[in-house]
């Protein structure tokens, strides 16, 4: 059985074998690996320090910063809720630039906060995650590309500013004294809300007006500075993830508390970008359908005529080039030895099931040979050739091997 346990190996891919067979796979997903980092290495310099007023980057926010300074506003950035709700007051305006990355704790913080301080707030591009706690009284209609657009409004500062680049989020909203500017089929793309104590809360639809490379454009520097200048001081609120508040439980009506392990499930896809979830999507779909075109077909084998009748030593002299352009020896010398055993035991009277077994063949093949003349171990169990000389040699000693007890 030595020579059967030994051959087991010969057939494996070696390491030459398995890298001509990857290295195409291997080239394309480094491609698809290179292309994704080029892609997310531009995208990324359009986003970075988006809104930021401190960014000079082309969605970035320092013109208009820098603008309000020359004004005498005071800016500051903040990015937590506390510092954003500790800020609010009489002479400040609070901007947030990402309103519905706020909880729903964090916006019923911010909402009490900002009420009844008698400041501005400006909301940009609030969507449905936060305009019924930030602004109510104001639904969200279908968004709309940005354009320039006329106020079409009796609000001051839009008059004054003229036409400027608005659109995305359009809103509708009843609420007495509020302004609608910039409507889009209707629906207005700036809402100014009336607050409590004198205050009003600003609902822009998107927020080009504040980009750098956008702020010379129309009247978009006026109606920025105007909405963003109106008190002494500005604080510029950036939600953040790290923000401690982020992980509170909501208090009250909206109390979150024993929600469930649902409730945290659905907080963390909120944070997955839809773009992976399309992505994990189609990927799994081509995975399925790679997966049906390689599959093989189950079932029992089909017997199936040939077309030709192939001859057997054409069979054999194929196997033996397979065999040679592998290196298996080991294979080669295994398939010899064991058609071998198998043709010498009907001839010695040894069982089917004793044929491949070294205790019962071995002895009855020696009782037909002299003692010494042959070591039947090694011919016919030993180990696998070292070169393909050796081989040729043990094919011609297992023939003569057979011959011999043939004849005796």
């Amino acid at each position: 059985m030595t020579g059967l346990t030994s051959s087991a190996t010969s057939m494996s891919p070696s390491t030459r074998q398995v890298w001509n067979r990857v290295r195409g796979l291997l080239l394309v997903l480094l491609l698809l690996v290179v292309a994704g980092i080029a892609m997310a290495a531009l995208r990324s310099g359009d986003h970075h320090g988006r809104l930021d007023p401190r960014s000079v980057d082309r969605n970035g926010s320092r013109a208009v910063a820098e603008l309000l300074k020359n004004r005498g506003v005071t800016t500051r950035v903040v990015t937590t809720l506390e510092d954003a709700t500790s800020a609010a007051g009489a002479d400040t305006t609070v901007l947030v630039t990402e309103p519905d990355m706020l909880t729903a704790a964090q916006q019923q913080t911010f909402r009490s906060a900002t009420a009844s301080a008698g400041g501005r707030t400006v909301l940009m591009a609030a969507g449905p995650a936060s305009v019924g706690t930030l602004a109510p009284g104001v639904d969200i209609g279908s968004r709309t590309e940005v354009s320039e657009r006329s106020p079409r409004c009796d609000l001051p500062a839009a008059r004054r500013a003229g036409s400027a680049d608005l659109g995305g989020e359009r809103y509708v909203t009843e609420a007495p004294g509020a302004d609608r500017c910039y409507p889009s089929g209707g629906l207005p793309s700036l809402v100014r809300l009336d607050a409590p104590n004198g205050g009003d809360t600003v609902l822009l639809g998107a927020p080009d007006i504040l980009y750098n490379d956008r702020l010379d454009k129309h009247g978009n520097a006026s109606l920025a500075l105007q909405l963003l200048g109106s008190h002494p001081e500005l604080v510029w609120y950036i939600p953040s993830l790290d923000d401690p508040s982020a992980a509170l439980p909501t208090d009250g009506d909206g109390d979150d508390q024993g929600s469930g392990e649902s409730d945290g499930e659905d907080a963390f896809l909120d944070l997955i970008p839809g773009g992976w979830l399309w992505g994990s999507l189609q990927l799994l779909v081509a995975a399925v359908l790679a997966a049906v075109w390689r599959a093989r077909r189950l079932g029992p084998l089909v017997t199936e005529q040939l077309p030709v009748a192939i001859r057997a030593s054409e069979t054999t002299e194929g196997r033996a080039r397979l065999y040679r352009k592998v290196n298996a020896r080991d294979r080669a010398a295994a398939s010899l030895r064991s058609a071998t055993r198998t043709r010498l035991a009907p001839l010695l009277g040894v069982s089917a099931a004793d044929t491949h077994s070294p205790e019962v063949l071995l002895p009855a093949v020696s009782a037909h040979l002299p003692d010494g003349e042959h070591d039947l171990r090694e011919l016919l169990f030993g180990a696998p050739p070292a070169d393909d000389t050796a081989l040729v040699r043990l094919a011609d000693q297992l023939d003569a091997l057979e011959r011999e007890v043939r004849t005796s």
